[in-house]
């Protein structure tokens, strides 16, 4: 959250161990601009009956006039969720650092027929224009996931609503479901209550280890969400990001009237790798979220202040890159880049028919990985590379021609990420709904060491990577654009910096 003049991050934190455990607690972090960080004193751990086990996640909402309050599901004496209430202690001190929970806790418990370990994970609350605070539960019931309504006149006295505000058979056990108004007309973002005919709303949910969402009409009369398209329960389904990617959260900056998602990306080796570092886990560069002008679908792009960690740049202009052939990019610290890149494709009606029928594009990516030629495709960037590419990590697009237009595939291709057996090595893969007869194909890879970030269509296709080179590693790390397809393509632009370290410290080295 953002609150006068701080970002605020909240996050699940074990303080005993690498791995998420019996004894989970809200750690708290602050900055000033998204990207240097300050560790404070954690905010919330288990003291009470019901928080005893563990403070798993919640949110913060922001009460005008008042401050924030956070609402956050404890697990209780009995190993069941319940939802709880948290205040500041000072609201004069700039980080918040202490917090005072509810007296009157827990807020709300288990509805009937709802089991005690299915009912975690509220969202920010929003204000309806009759003066109600509505909030949403992620749950799983008589074999639906749903979104639980609860509405509260004083944020202190909560009421389940007769029907959830949306459910469905097609998904599992919803947990950190998100609720948010989006733009119709603009990129900005817009405050979590806002509602109005200029604004659809999203519907979030993690399941099946991602985050999925649907576009729709709230409709606060019925207390109904009314999405454009359902979950389907295929990979047909809209998600944030196609890799590693889950239990995000948004919230709304109205500093710069922006709506920021955060996601948290986990490990892809082993428990065992996990124990030796210490650690597991981390949260994905801040990113920018809005409404495509299609209205079908999200767009996401790194935050503007990522900038700031731009170090030496190189460019290239109007490249050629013939038939299977390769080069690269020098003068950068590779395993540490930030990286853009536009192709122009001069040869887009030669490109090989694809029939869109019930194809997953992931076991597409997986059959026809980066060393598959086709015509079109693929090409793209190898990253975090050795010299001889015995260790990379391909991200890259192939280009089809489909019954009603072109096809843009996207894919990451983690099989020769490692020379090491014991790590995830799945294939990713999204379509990015883009017209190549009408605009070129862009892609941004984030690549810091062990996670990539890309954005493929400007936005409109994200995947993220978590890989673990033994030897692409530090200065033997290389950076490649590649071309595998028997047509040529051309580099429009290319820009690719060196990164900067983020500031990290705790108060006490702070001050």
């Amino acid at each position: 959250m953002w609150y006068r003049g701080v970002y605020h991050l909240f996050y699940q934190y074990n303080p005993y161990g690498a791995l998420f455990g019996d004894f989970m607690i809200w750690a708290h972090s602050v900055s000033y601009d998204l990207i240097n960080w300050i560790h404070l004193n954690h905010a919330l751990c288990p003291t009470e009956p019901y928080d005893i086990n563990s403070c798993w996640s919640g949110s913060a909402t922001i009460l005008p006039g008042k401050g924030p309050v956070i609402l956050y599901t404890g697990i209780d004496a009995n190993q069941c969720q319940v939802q709880n209430m948290a205040m500041p202690k000072n609201l004069s001190d700039p980080f918040l650092e202490e917090w005072i929970k509810f007296a009157q806790n827990p807020i709300m418990t288990p509805p009937d027929g709802v089991e005690g370990n299915n009912f975690r994970d509220p969202t920010t609350a929003w204000l309806s224009h009759d003066g109600k605070w509505n909030v949403i539960i992620g749950s799983w019931n008589n074999n639906q996931g749903m979104a639980i309504l609860y509405q509260s006149e004083d944020f202190f006295n909560w009421t389940k609503y007769q029907d959830p505000l949306y459910s469905t058979e097609r998904t599992g056990m919803w947990e950190c479901p998100d609720f948010y108004p989006v733009s119709v007309n603009s990129t900005y973002g817009v405050d979590t209550s806002v509602l109005n005919a200029g604004v659809k709303h999203v519907m979030k949910a993690s399941f099946n280890s991602h985050d999925y969402y649907m576009i729709g009409t709230y409709v606060p009369e019925m207390e109904k969400y009314i999405p454009d398209n359902d979950f389907t329960g295929t990979g047909m389904d809209l998600r944030y990001d196609h890799g590693k990617f889950y239990a995000s959260k948004t919230f709304f900056d109205s500093v710069k009237n922006r709506r920021i998602l955060w996601g948290w990306v986990n490990e892809s080796d082993s428990i065992e790798d996990d124990m030796d570092k210490g650690w597991s886990g981390l949260q994905s560069i801040p990113r920018r979220i809005w409404l495509d002008r299609s209205g079908k679908q999200l767009v996401q792009w790194p935050i503007e202040e990522i900038n700031k960690l731009h170090g030496k740049k190189v460019t290239f202009l109007d490249k050629k890159i013939d038939s299977e052939s390769i080069f690269e990019v020098q003068g950068i610290t590779a395993a540490q880049a930030d990286v853009e890149v536009v192709f122009e494709l001069p040869e887009l009606q030669e490109a090989e028919f694809l029939n869109l029928t019930a194809v997953d594009p992931q076991l597409l990516c997986s059959d026809a990985n980066a060393s598959i030629k086709g015509r079109l495709g693929p090409f793209g960037l190898l990253t975090l590379a050795t010299k001889d590419l015995t260790e990379q990590t391909a991200i890259f697009f192939r280009i089809f021609k489909g019954l009603k237009g072109y096809v843009v595939l996207m894919c990451s291709d983690q099989s020769r990420s490692a020379l090491r057996d014991e790590v995830d090595k799945t294939a990713y893969g999204a379509f990015i709904d883009i017209d190549p007869q009408r605009e070129n194909i862009s892609l941004r890879s984030l690549i810091d060491h062990s996670i990539i970030e890309s954005f493929g269509g400007e936005g409109r296709a994200c995947i993220t990577n978590r890989v673990y080179p033994k030897l692409a590693i530090h200065e033997e790390a290389h950076l490649f654009i590649f071309n595998n397809g028997t047509l040529s393509v051309t580099i429009s632009s290319l820009n690719a910096w060196s990164m900067n370290k983020a500031q990290i410290n705790h108060k006490e080295n702070f001050i």
